[in-house]
């Protein structure tokens, strides 16, 4: 089969592709061949080693979100069977590759109406949504919530996570047709973050209140920002962060708001079961709908890393092996 992998941390040309010998289930564990890959924020900072807690030991193969078929199954593995249509949850030996192996747990079933490039763009974009709307924020239908960078993948997950709870939806995305896809994936009003005054148009939406949820995908440009546009009780959740903010705390006092920090990999598995509900019957039902902006071989993995590291990208970028 067919891998990327990676020998030493580094920029994205340290993503090699290579022939190595097909993979063979052991117990309780599934081998998936791959039709489609997702990649993530985090697959880079993993490449380049700086993921912290979760730097990954040499060499190894990047990437926990695919989707394709079942191709054997391991002793005592009784949920699936050659030829189910999966997407994974993690994978045991990266997803970046023709072929897969995944424990028992590391896999949901993919429905017929969903392909497979948008099933490698379910797991990490959809679960991180839902995680911090729901069960860090707690938003109610009543509240306006406010999705920076909305455009990307999770934010397009929030867009539509949120608009079928009944929230109201302030996206920021950087561009007009970044706007123009946020409106078609849930927006009720779209920003331009580019844009000086988006604070005081955000502001302007809610007729001065502010809003009670801001999603912040990029904290250490905006989160200062943040306080100033949150209603009384509001509760920003950081998501991402590339580098230190200074803020003024006195901002939080005023209104008795919270600023909480996630990570998808610490969620509880009673939790992480609901997550996996509730995407499954979002994606069933047809109210979710991953978008993909960009279909890449999986070649060509370095530009793809290229191109998630870059701002202003527009929904999931997918490698097919």
């Amino acid at each position: 089969m067919k891998r990327i992998r990676v020998y030493e941390f580094g920029g994205p040309e340290v993503l090699k592709l290579e022939d190595a010998t097909d993979p063979h289930p052991g117990p309780g564990e599934v081998l998936v061949r791959v039709h489609a890959a997702g990649v993530n924020p985090y697959d880079a900072y993993m490449r380049s080693g700086q993921y912290g807690a979760r730097t990954p030991i040499l060499p190894f193969t990047p990437g926990s979100d695919a989707a394709g078929i079942v191709e054997a199954v391991g002793s005592g593995v009784t949920e699936y069977a050659p030829g189910d249509r999966v997407y994974t949850t993690g994978t045991l030996t990266g997803a970046y590759a023709e072929l897969t192996l995944c424990g028992r747990t590391q896999l949901q079933p993919l429905p017929s109406q969903v392909g497979f490039s948008e099933g490698a763009g379910v797991y990490v974009p959809y679960a991180t949504a839902y995680r911090a709307l729901f069960q860090i924020a707690r938003a109610v239908p009543t509240d306006t919530a406010l999705v920076h960078g909305a455009s990307g993948g999770v934010g397009i997950a929030a867009l539509q996570f949120a608009r079928a709870a009944g929230l109201t939806i302030i996206g920021t995305a950087g561009s007009e047709a970044g706007m123009q896809l946020i409106r078609e994936h849930g927006a009720h009003h779209a920003v331009n973050h580019g844009e000086g005054e988006h604070a005081k148009r955000v502001l302007g939406l809610t007729d001065g209140r502010g809003v009670n949820v801001i999603l912040e995908m990029l904290a250490n440009i905006n989160l200062s920002q943040d306080l100033q546009m949150l209603a009384a009780g509001g509760r920003v959740v950081v998501i991402g962060s590339r580098g230190n903010v200074e803020i003024t705390p006195r901002d939080l006092m005023l209104r008795d708001a919270s600023i909480t920090g996630m990570m998808l990999w610490n969620v509880p598995p009673l939790e992480l079961a609901r997550i996996n509900r509730a995407v499954g019957a979002g994606l069933e039902s047809g109210y979710l709908r991953p978008y993909v902006g960009a279909r890449l071989p999986l070649a060509e993995a370095a530009q793809a890393h290229q191109r998630i590291s870059q701002r202003g990208s527009h929904g999931k970028i997918i490698l097919v092996p």
